[in-house]
C-alpha cells in the first residue's frame, strides 16, 4: 500500500473518531443554551379553549438556531384556525404528523388549517436566527398572533 493512500486512511479515521461538537455548546461559564442531536420540545401552542374560543396558552417562544425541535400545535376548540407562521421558510422541515400519519417535505407549507379540535405535530431544525411571527390571520386582531425568537 503507498505511503498516500495510508496518510489518506489515516486521516479517515482520525476525522471519524472525532465527537460532533455542536457550536452552541454549554461551558461552565456561560448560560448559552444548549445544542443538542435529539430533538427537543417546544412548549405545547394551544389555540382556543372551551371557555375562550380566542385564547392562546403561550404567544412568545425562543429557540435555538442549530436545534431540532418538535412542536404540537391543539385546537381546543370548535372554531376553524388558519395557522401561519413566516418560521416554516426558515427552519428545515423534518415531518408533519397527525393523527400518526406522516408528512415528509421538500419545503415548507404555507399553513395549517385546523377545522375541528385536533393536535398537529411539526418537527423541524431550526436553520436562520431571526424573529419571526405567528398568527391565524383572521383572529390577529383578537390577540391570536405571537413570535418566536431563534437566537
Amino acid at each position: 500500500m503507498s505511503k498516500l493512500k495510508l496518510v489518506a486512511y489515516a486521516a479517515i479515521i482520525s476525522l471519524l473518531s472525532i465527537q460532533p461538537h455542536a457550536a452552541a455548546q454549554e461551558d461552565d461559564d456561560n448560560d448559552e443554551p444548549k445544542v443538542t442531536r435529539a430533538s427537543k420540545n417546544v412548549p405545547e401552542l394551544i389555540l382556543g379553549s372551551k371557555d375562550d374560543s380566542y385564547a392562546v396558552n403561550q404567544k412568545d417562544f425562543e429557540l435555538v438556531a442549530g436545534q431540532g425541535y418538535r412542536w404540537k400545535i391543539t385546537s381546543a376548540a370548535g372554531l376553524e384556525y388558519k395557522f401561519a407562521t413566516d418560521l416554516f421558510r426558515n427552519v428545515w422541515m423534518n415531518q408533519i404528523v397527525i393523527d400518526d400519519l406522516e408528512v415528509h417535505m421538500n419545503g415548507a407549507p404555507a399553513w395549517l388549517e385546523f377545522d375541528a379540535e385536533g393536535t398537529i405535530n411539526v418537527q423541524f431544525t431550526t436553520v436562520r436566527p431571526g424573529e419571526y411571527t405567528w398568527s391565524v390571520p383572521d383572529l390577529a386582531d383578537k390577540g391570536m398572533t405571537g413570535k418566536i425568537i431563534i437566537k
